[in-house]
């Protein structure tokens, strides 16, 4: 079997070199809190979209470290690292990356199944193990009952994105019913609820008796304000703009935690690539 690539844009690139930050600082920070503490302090790495593990960049041409390899060569490493894919080949491929690790687990099934059955479990708050979670997913197909899990939890912190370039494309026509259903069911499913079409279209109509959309700034922060006030996050940093070269936003990159100095870091990580940027 060949390697597989996936090829990535510039802006999965920048979302990369935010997780490379910021799974360094928080191994440095769990690495402290055991010795001065807690000694049996463990924390885990989980990816519950992990591709294959390494990218072409659509810029450089060059191979591009994905997230696993990232968790891999972090130091101080993670006691556990968990990977998710549900392409078999992609799977295999991560095996392989990981070889005879003891310390490295591969699912093949839909995340949104393997992590409340297996994995969050795994990062029980009273048991003092605590997790990073990568929720990174390719469109909408992620559930709301993961995000409320992390949040329940109190020692997952987690990464995720927010496709909204997918959400205005199929999901939130500016004519609802022009969208397609299947992507409607699926944004319901990410929301936790129908209460987004309240919050994605303005109560007004334009000329044409349509519905006004919301700007996609107005609906990510509503998404921002859900994971604090639903999820139970209790810091929820305003989220990340990941932009083409074109300057559309693909998506939203959002960070969650029950901790202020985990969101001042992420903050710290998001305001340098945002000045690099110019945003």
């Amino acid at each position: 079997m060949g390697v597989e690539y996936d090829e990535i844009g510039i802006w999965s690139e920048v979302k990369l070199a935010i997780i490379r930050k910021y799974a360094s600082a928080y191994a440095t920070i769990m690495e402290a809190q055991r010795r001065e503490r807690i000694p049996s302090l463990r924390w885990i790495y989980i990816d519950a979209y992990a591709g294959p593990g390494y990218h072409l960049s659509k810029t450089s041409g060059e191979v591009v470290e994905g997230s696993p390899p990232i968790a891999l060569n972090t130091s101080p490493p993670f006691h556990e690292y968990h990977f998710i894919d549900t392409e078999p080949r992609r799977a295999e491929q991560l095996r392989k990356l990981a070889g005879d690790r003891a310390d490295v687990f591969t699912y093949s099934e839909d995340c949104n199944k393997v992590l409340l059955r297996e994995v969050f479990p795994r990062a029980r708050y009273e048991d003092y193990r605590r997790a990073l979670c990568l929720l990174d997913p390719y469109n909408i197909n992620l559930t709301w009952q993961v995000i409320e899990a992390a949040g329940n939890s109190w020692s997952i912190e987690i990464f995720m994105n927010l496709m909204i370039m997918d959400i205005n494309r199929n999901a939130m026509r500016r004519n609802p019913d022009k969208s397609i259903q299947s992507k409607v069911d699926q944004l319901t499913r990410l929301w936790g609820d129908e209460s987004w079409k309240r919050v994605g279209y303005a109560t007004d109509r334009n000329l044409f008796n349509e519905p006004e959309k919301v700007s996609n700034e107005e609906f990510a922060e509503a998404f921002r304000q859900r994971l604090e006030k639903k999820a139970g996050f209790k810091y929820v940093p305003a989220p990340m703009p990941m932009k083409t070269k074109s300057n559309s936003t693909i998506y939203y990159l959002y960070f969650a935690s029950q901790k202020p100095a985990a969101a001042d870091i992420v903050n710290d990580i998001f305001d340098s690539h945002r000045r690099k940027q110019g945003l």
